[in-house]
């Protein structure tokens, strides 16, 4: 077995004044394969350039995740394929290939509580922001929330700004409750700005047609649900609950530790994100 070799000090240092610090951690072991392989200096430089773009896409994607709050558990290639519910597996292939993203098309996501609508969601926001797309996601009470009180510190237009420029918006839980007059009118403005210019997420337990009775306006009602779902790909899911599978559970193999854990240092840029 070849050692790796051990990187000149200054090559470091010069690797860190131009941001590519990063690189020196795979370097020696590029290196290695280089010398194994009989690699031209052209096709070393390539391997490590690839590298560290591969490596600066992926850091962009975790950011985007993280400004979008989405959790990190909540990805499909950690989807619990035993779970005992169905779904038009063609549907999330075609969601999957963010083709109504690019075609501004919404995403309804129905079905009774607990069989994974979040997860599936989440799981489609991950996807886009590796693909460089920006991404919100919020429990739709908590955006109704944001908004009521964004009328108080006349923030409400820049509010509406964040929730209608982003290139996806994941509403979770919508129309679990009838909503007011202003609610009703802040949701109206959102499906009227977003729909044909910027796609949605919404996951429900009611059925669209059920979503009428949620709004304090008919009139307003009728036109904002026509809007949406004439350009929204419907996808059930039905079955058992999918909670239990994230249920916590004791691993024999992972002992807890003799102290308790202490509680991990937040960069305050990442709390900040958090906060919003």
């Amino acid at each position: 077995m070849t050692t790796a070799p051990t990187l000149n000090a200054e090559l470091v240092t010069a690797l860190k004044r131009l941001r590519l610090g990063r690189m020196a951690e795979t370097l020696p072991e590029r290196l290695v394969l280089a010398d194994k392989q009989e690699m031209t200096f052209d096709e070393l430089l390539l391997l490590v350039l690839t590298d560290e773009i591969a490596r600066r896409e992926n850091t962009a994607a975790d950011n985007r995740a993280t400004e979008a709050r989405l959790d990190a558990s909540m990805r499909l290639e950690l989807w619990d394929k035993t779970t005992k519910v169905s779904l038009d597996k063609r549907m999330l292939a075609e969601l999957i290939s963010l083709r109504f993203l690019e075609a501004h098309r919404h995403v309804v996501v129905l079905g009774p509580v607990g069989v994974g609508k979040t997860f599936i969601a989440q799981a489609l926001a991950h996807i886009a922001c590796r693909h460089g797309y920006h991404v919100r996601f919020t429990r739709a009470d908590e955006m109704l929330r944001r908004l009521r009180q964004s009328r108080f510190d006349n923030s409400r237009d820049a509010e509406m700004v964040t929730l209608t420029s982003v290139d996806l918006l994941v509403l979770d839980d919508f129309a679990l409750e009838p909503m007011s007059k202003e609610e009703s009118k802040d949701v109206y403005q959102l499906f009227l700005e977003r729909t044909g210019r910027g796609s949605m997420i919404i996951t429900s337990n009611r059925d669209t047609a059920e979503w009428l009775a949620m709004f304090d306006d008919m009139l307003l009602a009728q036109s904002a649900v026509d809007r949406f779902k004439n350009a929204a790909y419907d996808f059930v899911i039905e079955g058992e609950s999918y909670r239990s599978r994230l249920k916590p559970k004791l691993d024999v193999a992972d002992p807890p530790p003799d102290t308790p854990a202490h509680k991990p240092k937040i960069h305050p840029r990442t709390l900040g994100r958090r906060r919003r």
